[in-house]
């Protein structure tokens, strides 16, 4: 059973792990996020009810 085999494929998946958690980590935490998030306003805000025209 050739699938057995670590040779071919376990340096190549070793690798791109590396790649994965050493290169992207960094790459994605600079990204510039142009919308920040605001607090919302703590002070509650008046709401009126719709009248149903056919209730």
């Amino acid at each position: 059973m050739p699938q057995l085999n670590p040779s071919p494929w376990l340096m190549l998946f070793l690798t791109t792990w590396l790649i994965f958690l050493y290169f992207l980590p960094s790459k994605i935490m600079n990204h510039a996020f142009p919308n920040l998030p605001s607090p919302k306003p703590t002070q509650n805000q008046k709401t009126t009810p719709f009248n149903w025209p056919w209730h």
